[in-house]
């Protein structure tokens, strides 16, 4: 099984659609329900667009986009640029089967070596066992608890902070 990594394309809307709307999937994302092929390829045009220092990733199994994941800036605060968010979504499935360790894997070669992170930071249901044991697999850590943070389903539902410094910030050798 060779799961192909490329950068998303407003093309791949339609696939994202289907990917964060499955109701498998859905429940463990912090999106508003309803996006549909268009609220994608809206975003996806926004995130690509020349000078965006965003990286929209998707993951490919026998042709098929079966995951996707995204590394954004933080915020235009100068005091921040060292820092940015991921997000990641697979399919049902395909979980388990290295999918997003292959994302994750891509997202954070290109954030320590290529964009000059030094902090990556994500958000994540404190009850969602299988994203935060990947998280972790890749040096994330818990850094607090957001206590009610998000509407799920009729109910507040509680989420993590965590996040992952460079293991090896960049340095100028003399």
């Amino acid at each position: 099984m060779s799961i192909a990594i490329r950068r998303a394309t407003p093309k791949d809307a339609a696939a994202y659609a289907r990917l964060m709307s499955h109701p498998d999937i859905f429940p463990n994302l912090m999106q508003l329900p309803y996006n549909d092929e268009e609220h994608w390829r809206a975003r996806l045009t926004e995130t690509c667009a020349p000078g965006k220092t965003d990286l929209p990733l998707v993951a490919e199994l026998h042709g098929d986009v079966v995951g996707n994941a995204g590394l954004h800036p933080a915020g235009p605060a100068l005091r921040r640029r060292h820092v940015m968010t991921l997000g990641i979504c697979v399919a049902a499935e395909s979980q388990g089967r290295g999918v997003g360790s292959a994302l994750m894997g891509a997202m954070l070669d290109f954030a320590d070596n290529w964009a000059g992170a030094l902090r990556i930071e994500l958000t994540v249901y404190s009850d969602n066992d299988r994203a935060i044991a990947l998280y972790r697999k890749f040096g994330f850590e818990i850094e607090g608890t957001f206590k009610g943070y998000v509407m799920r389903n009729g109910q507040f539902a509680d989420a993590y902070a965590m996040a992952r410094f460079h293991p090896h910030p960049p340095r100028i050798h003399a």
